[in-house]
């Protein structure tokens, strides 16, 4: 690195790191700064899709990128290598293999599982977290079935049993892909369909709770119509290896659960002293956290309110895209003067897929769509964001061009 440059290291190469990353390579040239990425991996997922790699209807190598095929290696230094302390204060950044010193640096790590204090939850819970993780639940699940059709003398009805732990975006992605998986694998080890219970559990009264009534009925609806079951208005109150509590003391014996019920920032932003907010960093419409002027947090690691409503904007992958724009133009102000942007979310809708060809949700202006018309829509806003991060190749590589 060349101590006449200013350094900027990026910690994360999720929607928000890599989008700032190519957002920087526009604004600033070769010999304005150097520029450094750090991810423990050497390919970026998309997070969006993890539900669809742990139901096992998509391939896993589907969801990756590698790294160095959308972000230039000549002009930005690449580190794959695990993230272990931040020394904000010394403006150094441990790793496992190493350690680096920034003048700017973006925090966009990701999210973790957020328990809760349910007992049990850490250990026998499986989450869509990573590509790894959810790989594990696909094989997992698929175990069950295989274990179950060759085990005649010892079969548990319960090995058949998928419960799923929140109703929000992911859980409702998930059993929508489930549902389309799991007649699948009926046919693949011969077992009958109705001997598979697949059940939601959402402490709330409603699945998608804070979403359109009338969307999140019809889907709802659609997910039931193809067999799944939904225990609403009921809180999980222990795992255990095999089972969950529920509500009154209720158990439900099962094969496999899987949390969706929420996330929280990666642990290290807690231990590097930032002060947490249901378990993510409040930053200001600079995307800085008070009193740290060079530092950016980006996507799941933060919060970032309305200021009309004084409400965080939801923690989603197009906010952490967007916000992408803003940290890059606020890191080049810095360094050579003018005006900071604030961040302002340009909410362009959302869809949730329920598996095949269905799908819900809004567009622009709230228009509403559902099944096939909100399933294409869907596809279009997944090639888009291939399309910002590596052009037509990347999206006639990766991208989804039919409905189902």
């Amino acid at each position: 690195m060349n101590p006449n440059k200013p350094h900027i290291v990026l910690l994360g190469a999720g929607y928000a790191g890599m989008m700032t990353t190519k957002k920087l390579l526009q604004k600033l040239s070769i010999q304005d700064a150097d520029i450094t990425l750090v991810n423990k991996h050497n390919y970026h997922y998309q997070t969006t899709w993890l539900h669809e790699v742990a139901a096992g209807t998509i391939d896993v190598n589907r969801s990756r990128i590698m790294i160095s095929d959308v972000i230039d290696s000549h002009r930005v230094h690449i580190i794959q290598d695990t993230v272990t302390k931040i020394d904000k204060d010394n403006k150094r950044v441990e790793l496992a293999n190493g350690e680096i010193a920034y003048d700017y640096l973006v925090i966009s790590l990701g999210f973790e599982k957020a328990s809760f204090g349910i007992p049990g939850m850490e250990e026998h819970a499986y989450s869509i977290q990573d590509v790894n993780q959810s790989r594990l639940i696909r094989d997992h699940i698929e175990y069950q079935f295989a274990k179950y059709q060759n085990d005649v003398e010892n079969r548990d009805p319960s090995m058949l049993t998928i419960i799923v732990g929140g109703a929000g975006f992911t859980g409702i992605e998930f059993c929508g892909e489930l549902a389309e998986r799991i007649p699948e694998l009926c046919r693949k080890y011969d077992i009958p369909r109705n001997q598979v219970r697949i059940i939601n559990v959402e402490g709330m009264d409603s699945v998608l709770p804070g979403f359109d009534p009338e969307l999140a009925n019809y889907a709802q609806q659609s997910l039931e119509a193809r067999g799944i079951e939904f225990r609403l208005g009921t809180f999980i109150k222990e795992v255990k290896e095999g089972s969950i509590i529920i509500g009154e003391d209720e158990e439900i014996q099962a094969g496999t659960f899987v949390w969706t019920g929420g996330v929280q920032a990666n642990h290290l932003v807690g231990e590097a002293g930032f002060e947490l907010t249901k378990g993510k960093v409040n930053v200001d419409n600079t995307l800085r956290p008070a009193g740290y002027d060079e530092i950016f947090i980006l996507g799941d690691c933060s919060w970032v309110l309305d200021n009309e409503t004084g409400i965080p904007y939801p923690p989603t992958a197009q906010l952490a895209i967007q916000e992408a724009e803003t940290c890059a133009h606020n890191i080049r102000t810095l360094i050579f003067g003018g005006t900071l942007k604030e961040f302002k979310y340009d909410n362009k809708g959302t869809v949730a897929s329920l598996g095949g060809r269905d799908a819900m949700g809004t567009v622009f202006d709230g228009k509403k769509l559902y099944g096939i018309q909100a399933k294409v829509m869907k596809n279009v806003i997944d090639d888009r964001y291939l399309f910002l991060l590596g052009g037509p190749k990347l999206v006639l590589k990766k991208g989804k061009f039919r409905p189902f």
